[in-house]
């Protein structure tokens, strides 16, 4: 039997500290809550329709990412673009800001007060309180999680792959359909599972642009403020089962992708 160097164990030790921090909380609260009380709120259909909303809204947003980020993402990973650097940044941001902010500035953009608010609104459309208003928050939330694991797939397909067939006569549209994108749509469905997942979860910008329609991260803030830990626990945890039974299957993906590639 192989003997465990001491290095394994010293950082083992100091690991427990984070993944208890990480698992400690969570399933306290998880296994908290009465299984009555846990049956009762997923059939509450306020409940029910506010966990729909999210994952109809992320699925949404997540699918308009698929069809705006991927031209962008094979245009990052393949051509030399002036400003190359600061698109990356600018995609990068809506990580690193608070996302509040993001609310609010899409807000500022959006209101009637703006002249692209007017114009939106002389079309019929409504972003405040509307899920067409959410839909745009979680865009912009998950969106760079989306463009970025494609981008890697695009830059790990082989560019001599893509020569060849142009050289036989396939033009650069045809060349993409039958080369790059199957090459690469297992980090597509990838990068859409984590902005799904991302956009679930995001509270700070939604509770802005739109408090109601409420979706599940709303709810469990307004049940918190209202009723207090009772009534907002059951609910958190069916969005921590749904959390993570999306991301085991990211996990499993994601490793069945490092496989086949």
């Amino acid at each position: 039997m192989k003997k465990t160097e001491p290095l394994t164990w010293l950082f083992a030790l100091l690991s427990l500290p984070l993944i208890l921090l990480l698992t400690l909380p969570l399933l306290k609260m998880t296994f908290e809550p009465s299984m009555a009380m846990l049956l009762e709120t997923i059939c509450d259909k306020d409940v029910l329709a506010a966990m729909g909303r999210s994952i109809g809204t992320a699925l949404s947003a997540s699918f308009i990412a698929f069809v705006l980020g991927t031209p962008l993402a094979y245009l990052l990973a393949r051509k030399k673009l002036f400003g190359k650097k600061i698109i990356e940044g600018i995609i990068d941001l809506p990580i690193m800001i608070p996302h509040p902010v993001v609310g609010i500035a899409i807000l500022s953009l959006a209101g009637k007060n703006h002249p692209i608010g007017r114009f939106i609104s002389d079309l019929g459309i409504q972003i405040m309180g509307t899920k067409t208003g959410i839909i745009l928050v979680l865009l912009f939330v998950g969106m760079p999680f989306y463009i970025n694991t494609v981008k890697a797939g695009f830059e790990n397909v082989p560019v001599r792959l893509e020569k060849a067939s142009r050289t036989l006569g396939a033009g650069a549209f045809s060349t993409f359909l039958r080369i790059t994108f199957p090459l690469t749509w297992r980090h597509m469905i990838l990068g859409f599972i984590m902005s799904t997942a991302r956009a679930i979860s995001e509270f700070g910008a939604v509770v802005i642009v739109a408090y109601h329609p409420m979706t599940a991260p709303v709810m469990i803030y307004e049940r918190f403020t209202a009723y207090g830990l009772k009534y907002s626990q059951p609910i958190a945890v069916w969005l921590i089962v749904l959390s993570f039974i999306l991301f085991i299957f990211l996990r499993l993906f994601s490793k069945s992708v490092n496989n086949y590639n």
